[in-house]
């Protein structure tokens, strides 16, 4: 039985792919900071929590990281952790630099010291790029970013080549477009949308306020990237991939068909603020996920009307 060490389980990718690497027959261990406080929500929404094997991990701290690698002898390390809110980086942009390339350093550290046969996958971020509007970002894109979060990802990113090229590791970086899920915190537009939905179709009077609605993303469904994290750490060779649908759309739009699937005119009860507004912000990111669906066989098969009905449908539960 292969097994696989998930770092940052607790977040909507960590829950989703291990629920996968379950099915797909894997013994899997998850890290937290203190896996005896947290509560774990997403696998117990999966149903998988019980199923799991949790060890308390420091990632900004290399006794830790090597400690845990060390008991748990993975055949693959998938790195999910650190901070996750492009928002939240420009508020904490130390935090998000130190807990997204210190983690990232160390797991490789301990890989190289302890098993340089462990497969280790890197989640990076399609933020690298920056603004994307002029054409669709591939493997070859240079990364302009604009946002705190996007650095640190980026920094990772070569980071990673480095220890590859350098050590010869088993060693890729999926560069994710957005990819949304009913396990995503409320801290994120996609979710403060389909919950703010949900209860003006029950009968709320409130309204939605947001920020910016021009801006245009490539929207997929989770569950579906957590696949293409897998086939990567599968492959003969480690390479770093886009993981998108390969279709923009706008925050408009996204509005549009939430607000559609509960039989509602989002214009009728959405307000703008200008505070919500982030200090730097991408206008629109392109992508082409070619690379990866020659290479192995991914394609992204949820669309924008169908993540919207998805999305709607699993708030109800």
């Amino acid at each position: 039985m292969p097994k696989a060490l998930i770092c940052g389980i607790s977040g909507q990718d960590g829950s989703y792919l291990a629920a996968h690497l379950l099915q797909s027959g894997y013994e899997v261990w998850g890290t937290s900071r203190d896996a005896q406080q947290s509560r774990f929500e997403g696998l117990k929404r999966l149903g998988i929590h019980d199923r799991v094997r949790f060890e308390s991990m420091a990632p900004n701290d290399f006794r830790s990281v090597l400690s845990v690698v060390s008991s748990c002898e993975p055949d693959e390390i998938y790195n999910l952790s650190g901070q996750s809110s492009v928002g939240l980086s420009f508020v904490q942009p130390v935090e998000t630099l130190e807990s997204i390339l210190n983690a990232t350093v160390n797991l490789l550290e301990a890989v190289k010291f302890l098993d340089p046969k462990i497969r280790f996958y890197n989640a990076c971020s399609s933020e690298c790029f920056g603004n994307t509007a002029e054409g669709r970002a591939d493997e070859q894109t240079p990364f302009r970013p604009r946002s705190p979060y996007g650095v640190a990802k980026a920094a990772a990113f070569w980071q990673l080549a480095n220890y590859r090229d350098s050590y010869g590791l088993f060693a890729c970086s999926g560069i994710l477009f957005n990819h949304e899920s009913p396990l995503r915190p409320e801290r994120f537009v996609t979710s403060k949308i389909v919950r703010a939905a949900r209860r003006i179709a029950d009968g709320s009077d409130e309204n939605l306020v947001l920020g910016n609605v021009c801006v245009s993303r490539d929207w997929g469904w989770a569950p579906e990237y957590v696949e293409a994290m897998h086939l990567m750490l599968r492959a003969e060779q480690p390479s770093d991939y886009v993981v998108a649908t390969g279709v923009t759309s706008s925050l408009g739009e996204f509005l549009e068909a939430v607000f559609r699937s509960v039989g509602l005119d989002w214009r009728a009860h959405v307000t703008y603020n200008d505070e919500l507004r982030r200090p730097s912000d991408i206008s629109a990111n392109r992508a082409d996920p070619s690379q990866i669906a020659r290479c192995l066989g991914w394609n992204a098969r949820v669309n924008l009307q169908e993540l919207a009905r998805k999305l709607v449908r699993e708030e109800l539960y």
